[in-house]
């Protein structure tokens, strides 16, 4: 069996996420897919002036979605639900606009004002960094700069420039009125491209709205490909998602440029109002937007006071705000994320290079969509695999690739994240022993060196003992239950193992030592004497001479399943060693390993687990052993004399 098949995992029921196998995922990243790719970014570049405004009235009309659907609920009829959000909407635009075209001119007009502070800024720097600092430096190349501009511009002025000795023949051009109409035209052609966008987006939002289930079915007719329940289950999904993103960042923003405005006006900040706009705005841009919003505000601190104090109080102010943003507002106002991982965030800022500064704003819900497009259809599953936030490796498999990187302590870490939640024999039944599955198939297909296998044994191994700590704690737990139980007669869902001893053995190289000293970890948890013989010990002694003085169960553990005979050659020598001694066999069969299932009564064993709870289970159980079986031609050799005279007789 191969990795890739191993790794493979059912495809989802309708409507569910699809999870791509390895096969399927190697298939998509091929140059086909890359070209097309290509293709589609230079579609979506060359038809900027179209795909803009489409976007722009594809994320109004999910916003505004809802509020329609609310005022239809309400008995309002379509037509005025539709009219009545949108004018809404635009009118809350339109009067934004025009707050912030009057601050930016109140600024303007009160630029020149701050000039003597922002001097004096310069020189008390230049002051601290005199000497040899870059400050100094910077200062003086400013200052040679000014005076030089302020030079050529009094010789310019003086008489001796304004009479020259020799003048060259004046070009004499010749201008002709231009037309009123001409000029009027070049006045207002630069206006009509914003105007005529912002109307087709009007008229598109409306349409969108008016339409929305005309066009939903259109859609599923057109990519359902006879899948109506998988189509249906994505548009829910796309709608659910950038809808509620785009209305949780609008109300996260609101409630981050409230306290913005008011802080900046409190401390005397000229334009608060503008500056708290334009952060709500910024925001959605993200990662850099809030920073973008910070500077112009920092700007005018440096520039209206002449000391630095306020220009502390402005940077702690937006810092405050950011920290009680970012780590109480969203999280309580976001519940389920936008599914995106925050690399696929910082790649999504390619939506700047397609449609500039809008399309940076447009970057996360934009990618939201790809995402979901790649969750429920499986010929873009890649696209779910590079941008969505959902783990691209099993638990186990990415164990085995730390095990395989020799990391025991990133190893160890993941672990302690998942017994957060679980058991340390949950931990080993889902995670350790699939991890350790993978290795032993790695080694029977001949892909593993010796050295990478005894590095992933030795990892293993280190791993267990960095989870003793976990292991005391929750024996410490298991104690207390046992307390609580014999008080109200509740069962456990393990027995206990107090009194107990066992011997684990590694049966036939060291990831059989890694899985039995897993097992005897958690023998230990219940309460029970454990210890642990690995192989590469008595395979160095030459023979099967095991300690099992005061042992009353040995289990022998074998990763490999077509391991019969050397099972029972070492099930035979332990009861040989010891005919009172329960001997039990564990063999692990996760990752869809299918080996022909072993009788344990055929090598002597008295049991057979393929997991470490049922392994657990059956240590413990008190029963009387199986007796070792003699041969019966071994019998026939112990005939008496006689016997065999009076056969040779006859």
């Amino acid at each position: 069996m191969s990795g890739a098949e191993l790794s493979k995992t059912t495809k989802a029921p309708m409507g569910e996420a699809y999870r791509l196998t390895d096969g399927e995922l190697r298939s998509k990243l091929s140059g086909r897919t890359l070209l097309i790719l290509i293709g589609v970014a230079v579609i979506l570049r060359l038809g900027q002036e179209i795909f803009v405004p489409l976007a722009l009235s594809l994320l109004l009309a999910f916003t505004l979605a809802p509020i329609v659907s609310f005022l239809r609920k309400r008995s309002v009829p379509k037509i005025a639900a539709v009219l009545l959000a949108v004018v809404s909407a635009f009118c809350a635009i339109a009067l934004f606009s025009i707050v912030v075209a009057t601050q930016v001119t109140n600024l303007a007009e009160n630029i020149p004002t701050y000039q003597r502070n922002l001097v004096d800024k310069v020189h008390s720097l230049a002051q601290a960094g005199a000497g040899n600092g870059v400050l100094y430096h910077l200062s003086k190349f400013v200052e040679r700069v000014g005076a030089e501009i302020q030079t050529r511009a009094v010789e310019s002025q003086s008489p001796a420039a304004q009479t020259p000795t020799f003048r060259e023949p004046m070009p004499v051009e010749i201008v002709t009125r231009s037309d009123p109409i001409q000029t009027l035209g070049n006045l207002l052609l630069p206006l009509i491209s914003p105007f005529a966008t912002a109307g087709l987006v009007v008229v598109l939002v409306i349409f969108m709205l008016l339409e929305r289930e005309d066009l939903r079915d259109r859609f599923i007719r057109l990519v359902g490909l006879g899948d109506l329940h998988r189509t249906t289950a994505a548009l829910q999904d796309a709608g659910k998602r950038v809808g509620r993103y785009l209305l949780m960042q609008l109300v996260v923003n609101t409630l981050y440029a409230v306290p913005i405005s008011a802080g900046l006006w409190v401390l005397g900040i000229p334009n608060a109002i503008l500056w708290g706009l334009l952060t709500l705005v910024l925001r959605f841009v993200p990662y850099i937007g809030a920073i973008i919003g910070m500077i112009l505000p920092l700007f005018l601190a440096l520039a209206i006071a002449p000391g630095w104090s306020l220009v502390v109080w402005v940077a702690v102010l937006y810092l405050t705000t950011e920290l009680v943003s970012n780590n109480v507002l969203e999280p309580w106002l976001y519940g389920a994320n936008t599914g995106l991982s925050p690399l696929a965030i910082i790649i999504s800022a390619i939506w700047s290079w397609l449609w500039g500064p809008l399309g940076l704003m447009l970057s996360t819900p934009l990618t939201v969509c790809l995402v979901v497009l790649g969750r429920h259809v499986p010929q873009f599953g890649v696209l779910d695999v590079l941008l969505g936030n959902e783990p691209v490796l099993e638990p186990h498999e990415k164990l085995y690739q730390r095990l395989l990187a020799g990391d025991p302590n990133e190893a160890s870490d993941n672990a302690e994240e998942f017994l957060e939640e679980e058991y340390l024999v949950d931990y080993y039944d889902k995670v350790g022993l699939p991890a350790l599955l993978l290795g032993e198939t790695d080694r029977q297909r001949g892909v593993m060196s010796e050295s990478q296998i005894m590095l992933v044994a030795s990892s293993s191994l280190s791993l267990v003992e960095n989870l003793s700590d976990i292991a005391d704690e929750e024996e410490n737990e298991e104690e207390s239950a046992s307390g609580a139980t014999s008080e109200t007669g509740a069962e456990l869902e393990l027995p206990d193992g107090r009194g107990r001893t066992l011997l684990c053995i590694g049966g036939r190289g060291g990831l059989d030592d890694a899985a039995a000293a897993m097992l005897s970890q958690v023998l230990e948890v219940q309460g029970a004497t454990s210890t642990t013989s690995l192989y590469s010990e008595h395979a160095v002694r030459g023979s099967l001479a095991f300690p099992v003085d005061g042992i009353d169960t040995a289990i022998v553990t074998y990763l490999n399943g077509n391991s019969k005979s050397r099972a029972r050659q070492i099930v035979r020598r332990l009861k040989r060693l010891k005919p009172d001694l329960r001997v039990g066999l564990f063999m692990p069969t996760a990752n869809g390993q299918d080996y022909a299932q072993i009788d344990p009564s055929e090598i002597d064993a008295d049991f057979l687990a393929t997991s470490i709870t049922q392994a657990v289970r059956s240590g413990l159980l008190s029963s009387t052993p199986v007796g070792l079986k003699t041969v019966v031609r071994k019998i026939a050799r112990r005939a008496s004399p006689s016997g065999r005279s009076s056969a040779s007789s006859t």
